[in-house]
């Protein structure tokens, strides 16, 4: 049937048209965006999985740059007490040559001897990072370098792992520079040959003071070893870790270039064909004119 009122295969032609209008304008947003969903509105639940694990990505690229600072300090420390405790090996063999020796000979073993106490200082004043010094501290347990290692989140859950450094273990020197583990070894009395020649016997009780340095420098330098091993660890592992989360995100969210060109190019077909295919049926009213021509 002819109908002026109702042309069925105009409608059905733009309806067509329509639908293809649309699929066009979601695969040219696709292709500008470089997202197959970049709303809530296009897939809810991915966008809602992508956004949480972006969120978290993000907290993990904080944890990195944690880590990074981390590394500089315990990276400045440990050079620093392996220096010292090379120092103080030096101080213990000047102190076995002073052993029997004469004042006179133990005096220029004592300006040897001050020369490495004033190194010692430099190298425990100098292991300063970002306004942080882990070898000239309180000693407190307020004190423990804590680095922040890991975020892990379980539904709404949150728990930052650390990895720490006891300042107990690494004050080398308090604030003071009195106490501490080499302490004692830089006092000016330590040893002293400039009114008499030093005793045998308070040689070797200074040598008793140095072996507990030594023992107590090689712990500071295991702590921060170990220390320096878990930051290196956990930054590879963060790092493989942050570019699966990205992979991942990217299989949820990101749109397939060479898919999305190709249903392009189908989809300006389908809307040039839909045109014609309108054009047509809008003619189809025309020919009715032709029925009352005489």
């Amino acid at each position: 049937m002819s109908s002026i009122m109702t042309n069925a295969s105009a409608l059905t032609a733009l309806q067509s048209l329509n639908s293809t209008n649309k699929q066009l304008e979601m695969t040219q947003a696709r292709i500008s965006t470089g997202y197959r969903v970049a709303t809530a509105s296009d897939n809810a639940a991915y966008w809602s999985i992508a956004t949480s694990m972006k969120s978290d990505n993000k907290a993990l690229s904080a944890v990195q740059d944690s880590l990074g600072l981390g590394a500089g300090k315990v990276d400045t420390a440990y050079t620093a007490i392996n220096d010292i405790k090379d120092q103080v090996d030096l101080i213990k063999s000047k102190l076995v040559t002073a052993r029997g020796a004469s004042q006179e000979d133990q005096q220029k073993i004592a300006t040897e001897i001050n020369a490495i106490q004033a190194q010692i200082k430099s190298s425990v004043t100098n292991a300063n990072f970002a306004g942080s010094n882990l070898l000239q501290t309180d000693g407190a347990a307020t004190s423990d370098l804590k680095i922040v290692a890991s975020y892990n989140r379980t539904g709404a859950t949150v728990t930052i792992d650390t990895i720490d450094v006891a300042a107990a273990d690494t004050q080398v020197l308090d604030v003071a520079g009195t106490g501490g583990i080499v302490g004692g070894l830089l006092a000016t009395t330590f040893f002293d040959p400039s009114a008499a020649a030093v005793a045998d016997t308070a040689i070797d009780t200074a040598l008793g003071n140095v072996e507990t340095a030594l023992s107590a420098l090689s712990t500071g330098a295991a702590s921060l070893g170990a220390a320096k091993s878990r930051i290196d660890t956990q930054k590879s592992f963060l790092s493989n870790l942050s570019d699966s989360i990205d992979k991942g995100v990217g299989a949820l969210v990101d749109a397939d270039m060479n898919k999305e060109s190709t249903r392009l190019q189908a989809l300006q077909v389908q809307q040039q064909l839909g045109i014609q295919a309108l054009s047509i049926a809008n003619g189809n009213s025309q020919s009715i004119l032709s029925l009352f021509r005489g």
